[in-house]
């Protein structure tokens, strides 16, 4: 099937009249009507009946004329698609976010590249580490932000963009809060129940330190967003353990520990050796560019 061949046949379909059906296709009429033979001939059936001058679709022509026109209109969409990304008119930048991260962060560098690439298009995508660093061996994002990958793979390039510690986060609501301790004790949250952003990505040995201090996650809640961490610490449901740039609502009270001293660094990646295009170059540089303190 051509899809020349669906063009004439949805022509005859709306004119019912072939000489006007072959005017608009810019092609003689014994031409289309060859066609749509053709076409008729693949699919089994008649799709146009002719009875003089009166010009009609057949059951079958009636079935296939939504399924044929729709795959002309996709047809066209596509080729314009096309022309448009081929003249730099449209263009696509696919970048993956660890979940642990407030995209409020990258906003002022999105907002900077997006004026300079009118047709682009963001897609977004929030995943884990070993989700992120999957997606950037596979080529399904062009670029990525996060705390450490932990992958090993020797064309991952790197770029730091700050360092940040977790600290402790209850509601203000929170008996913990009531205590305005310059620092707080131990004991006093051994025993509590505790939230965690599942793309943290912590280590055994993190997770280990952790626990030095006081705190248990082998039963913790375990959130996507920090929004939902933000309603659920808010609404009484534990203590967070949340990187420092997150949970900074006034609903919230953040504690001090002396001994929880975990820190991760966030950086941007990319794959070395892949072509970038000028979008992924220029968040890239926005990125690396930006005074992070």
């Amino acid at each position: 099937m051509e899809m020349q061949q669906v063009r004439y046949f949805t022509a005859v379909a709306r004119t019912l009249n072939f000489t006007r059906a072959a005017e608009e296709c810019n092609v003689t009429q014994p031409a289309l009507t060859r066609a749509i033979k053709q076409l008729e001939f693949e699919l089994g059936g008649d799709l146009i009946r002719r009875e003089g001058r009166n010009t009609h679709l057949t059951d079958l022509g009636n079935k296939m004329l939504p399924i044929l026109r729709q795959c002309h209109e996709a047809a066209l969409a596509a080729s314009a698609l096309a022309k448009a990304v081929s003249k730099g008119q449209i263009s696509t930048l696919t970048m993956a976010v660890a979940r642990s991260l407030d995209t409020a962060l990258i906003m002022g560098p999105l907002q900077e590249l997006y004026p300079v690439f009118p047709g682009i298009q963001i897609k977004l995508k929030r995943s884990n580490a070993m989700e992120i660093a999957a997606m950037l061996k596979s080529g399904d994002v062009d670029i990525a932000i996060g705390g450490p990958l932990n992958e090993t793979w020797d064309r991952l390039e790197a770029w730091p963009m700050f360092n940040e510690s977790f600290e402790l986060v209850v509601g203000s609501g929170h008996a913990l809060a009531m205590l305005n301790s310059v620092d707080l004790d131990v004991e006093l949250i051994r025993g509590e129940q505790f939230l965690l952003l599942s793309g943290a990505d912590l280590t055994d040995y993190e997770r280990e330190r952790l626990g030095t201090v006081g705190i248990n996650l082998i039963n913790a809640h375990e959130v996507d967003s920090s929004h939902d961490m933000e309603t659920m610490v808010a609404a009484g449901f534990g203590i967070a353990v949340a990187p420092n740039h997150a949970l900074r609502s006034a609903q919230l009270h953040r504690l001090n520990l002396s001994g929880l001293d975990v820190e991760r660094t966030v950086a941007v990646y990319t794959v070395a050796g892949r072509p970038k295009s000028r979008e992924t170059s220029a968040l890239l540089n926005l990125l690396r560019g930006k005074h992070w303190e």
